[in-house]
């Protein structure tokens, strides 16, 4: 189940890294319910916090579900650090923010195909441009979008920032956003796809 995978993932690491043992500490937190779904909080090594759910044990092995998509990330990334994997954490939440993650599922790619296609990535200059580029083509079938996500991602940003919280995911929405808007003003045709490693087209011919 989900408190296996985590734990055996961060004794690995807790293992690797033995220098700074607490490093390794996983916090688990579980709501009380007569039965599922089973809602539990698990607080990693540097503060992040995530929350899930599964109906049965099974789940996890399907891969199709998204705790079962969550242990193949936890699998084939067994040999990366705790920053990297958290960044690649921050990679899905950006792909899932700005409707790629849907795309994604309507070309019929894979959870293990995405996940493996964009586990070869680091989110530099490059990623956030071509997220950039998405959010262009929205502002081009709905004008005003751009702005209006801004204003929600400062105020995201802020409001996270007072809470004392982790700011990677709401810092890089803001970073994508007003990067998209300097090439809008700078290029107003800066709409048109670019043949781009990180395309949709790419990933579908990955596989």
């Amino acid at each position: 189940n989900v408190v296996s995978m985590l734990q055996e993932f961060w004794e690995s690491k807790q293992q690797q890294r033995a220098a700074f043992p607490s490093e390794g500490v996983v916090v688990y937190e579980s709501l009380p319910s007569p039965g599922p779904p089973y809602v539990s909080y698990v607080t990693l090594p540097g503060g992040s916090c995530f929350g899930n759910f599964q109906g049965t044990l099974d789940d996890a092995d399907d891969p199709s579900t998204s705790i079962g998509a969550y242990h193949y990330m936890l699998e084939s990334n067994m040999g990366k650090t705790m920053l990297e994997f958290q960044e690649l954490m921050t990679i899905f939440q950006l792909l899932h923010w700005n409707g790629s993650l849907k795309a994604l599922r309507e070309t019929k790619c894979s959870r293990q195909e995405v996940i493996s296609y964009y586990s070869q990535y680091s989110l530099d200059e490059k990623m956030r441009s071509h997220m950039a580029l998405d959010w262009i083509m929205k502002e081009r079938e709905s004008p005003g979008i751009l702005s209006q996500e801004l204003r929600m991602a400062l105020r995201e940003l802020e409001e996270a920032r007072k809470a004392g919280q982790e700011l990677r995911f709401y810092k890089e929405k803001k970073e994508i956003l007003s990067l998209a808007l300097t090439q809008i003003y700078s290029d107003p045709d800066a709409s048109s796809p670019s043949d781009d490693q990180l395309s949709l087209t790419a990933l579908c011919g990955y596989h």
